[in-house]
């Protein structure tokens, strides 16, 4: 995969200052502009790979956990068996663990980093970093073009993504897609509250609004993005 480089959040907004030196919307602007522009270069023609599966999940959980290896497993699966490329976040966790897997089976290892108050370091796994200092955009980008979504157990910023792409596909604004819920345990009481509370007690969603699949099933989630339609960035 060929390597491209992008500038970072601090020379995106130095070069956006001087532009815009009298307008700090237009300044503003202008970096949320530019990291569009750096994600889309590589995501959007996919020059160096057809076909993506992202990953989401906590940076919390350590190599040696259970979630953390299996993690790994199944993104070496798909490189391995698919020949897809992994995007993640780029930190640590569940997204090391992808981007360790795609590393070992040597297919792109996707990193959208981003810049945070306390210090956040790109895994060593990441082949290619596309650095974001605004979640939007990168949450935006990380919600792409793949062939699937992953989501392993996490915290806040994992519930966002995941509720964010769920309502995208509820919606009709992207075509569907197939959206995994890894670690059965995990996700089963967050289940059973859309069952209970959101369908049946106050009806603010329908059965029809569930459009994921819960599994702990290798086989099952390489079998669901195998028969995935390729998307092209709609």
């Amino acid at each position: 995969m060929q390597k491209h480089k992008f500038l970072t959040p601090k020379q995106i907004q130095e070069s956006c200052h001087i532009i815009n030196v009298d307008d700090p919307n237009s300044e503003r602007i202008c970096q949320i502009s530019e990291e569009f522009r750096q994600g889309y270069a590589i995501l959007e023609g996919k020059d160096e790979f057809k076909k993506s599966v992202t990953f989401f999940g906590s940076a919390r959980l350590a190599p040696k956990e259970r979630f953390y290896e299996e993690a790994y497993t199944l993104a070496r699966r798909i490189g391995d068996e698919l020949g897809y490329a992994v995007v993640t976040g780029g930190a640590a966790g569940i997204m090391e663990a992808a981007n360790h897997g795609a590393f070992d089976a040597h297919v792109p290892s996707v990193g959208l980093t981003i810049t945070l108050p306390s210090e956040q370091a790109t895994n060593k796994y990441v082949t290619q970093e596309i650095p974001f200092n605004f979640f939007f955009s990168r949450k935006v980008l990380l919600a792409f073009s793949a062939e699937a979504y992953i989501f392993f157990p996490g915290g806040f910023g994992t519930m966002d993504e995941f509720f964010g792409i769920l309502t995208l596909v509820q919606t009709g604004k992207v075509s569907p897609i197939p959206i995994i819920l890894y670690g059965i345990e995990f996700w089963s009481p967050l289940v059973a509250f859309f069952k209970d509370r959101l369908i049946n007690e106050y009806k603010t969603v329908s059965t029809e609004d569930l459009l994921y699949t819960m599994t702990d099933d290798m086989d099952a989630i390489i079998a669901i993005i195998k028969a995935a339609p390729v998307r092209d960035g709609e």
